[in-house]
């Protein structure tokens, strides 16, 4: 995440974010700060219970316990610097190298959750399709192992993609049509050839995400598959029951990623793009934990003792 090599004179960026008068900055400002909290609570809270409750020591909930964790930074990367530029217009300046760190470091969390979701698509084809060798093929070590090469792949790709756009020459005008740094608003602000950055942005991102799609779609085919085999109703409806929390994160979390990034990277409309970056950046984040949640008795379970123990100790200690 080098400087521009061609003698750029732009040293900072100035986010436009949501253009509009005080009262609508100020009523965002709530909106999102609430957003915000609520995500952090809720996924610190999963991450927490998962970590000290025995029952959720499994492959499944291991790897929700790795999309939480990466939720908590994923929405602290963009949001907080978001919620500045609302409450004040002098925040919404970005130095170049904040530019740059900023983009990778959500570059690299959506490449490593697009990564994430199809290691838990494999974790349930094979709860569901080979139950009886489920211990011994998702095994502790694997399981270690899927999820280090989901966080270093993505973390890898996303280096690569960084590097190019920040080796592109910026001599103004420096102002976003964004309310955080991504890939296309940064290439329009872009004063030298840009194919290169583009190549390789659009070639990575197609296969960061088009590799586990498909992992995705041939582990739902399988599962699909064997259901529709099964002969008891109530077998069909409990397998179906523990996908359909994780395809719906899926849907959400791919629909908006395809929209925004495997297709040509320069754009010049910004303002469909930025509500559908709402919805990846703050929407999606807030709604995962209550998704995977709410319909979990084993989570839902764990959570009450969790909350029993803790209600005890406050009243032990008082």
């Amino acid at each position: 995440m080098c400087a521009p090599d061609n003698g750029s004179e732009v040293t900072e960026f100035i986010l436009v974010g949501f253009p509009g008068p005080a009262g609508f900055h100020a009523g965002l400002l709530a909106l999102f700060s609430l957003a915000y909290a609520l995500t952090v609570t809720e996924n610190a809270l999963i991450v927490a219970v998962i970590r000290v409750s025995p029952a959720l020591h499994k492959p499944m909930y291991v790897f929700l316990g790795h999309l939480s964790f990466l939720e908590l930074w994923y929405v602290s990367v963009t949001e907080p610097k978001m919620l500045l530029g609302l409450a004040a217009p002098r925040f919404r300046r970005i130095s170049f190298a904040g530019c740059m760190a900023q983009l990778y470091f959500f570059l690299a969390l959506a490449c490593t959750e697009c990564t994430l979701l199809g290691v838990m698509a494999y974790d349930r084809y094979v709860a569901i399709c080979r139950p009886l060798r489920y211990p011994v093929v998702m095994s502790g070590r694997l399981c270690r192992l899927l999820a280090a090469g989901s966080w270093l792949s993505g973390f890898s790709v996303s280096l690569g993609k960084v590097f190019f756009i920040s080796r592109l020459g910026y001599c103004g005008p420096n102002v976003m049509n964004h309310f955080f740094c991504d890939v296309s608003p940064l290439l329009n602000l872009a004063c030298s050839d840009m194919s290169r950055a583009e190549l390789v942005d659009f070639l990575l991102a197609l296969l960061v995400l088009l590799g586990p799609l498909l992992l995705t779609v041939l582990s739902y085919g399988a599962i699909v598959s064997a259901v529709l085999r099964a002969r008891s109703a109530a077998g069909r409806r409990k397998a179906f029951s523990t996908c359909a929390a994780h395809l719906a994160v899926v849907l959400v979390f791919y629909s908006a990623s395809l929209f925004i990034y495997a297709r040509p990277r320069a754009i010049y409309s910004f303002d469909f793009n930025k509500l559908v970056s709402v919805v990846y950046t703050v929407l999606t984040p807030l709604l995962n934990p209550i998704i995977y949640c709410l319909r979990n008795r084993e989570v839902k379970d764990a959570l009450r003792k969790a909350a029993g123990r803790a209600a005890w100790a406050l009243g032990a200690r008082s």
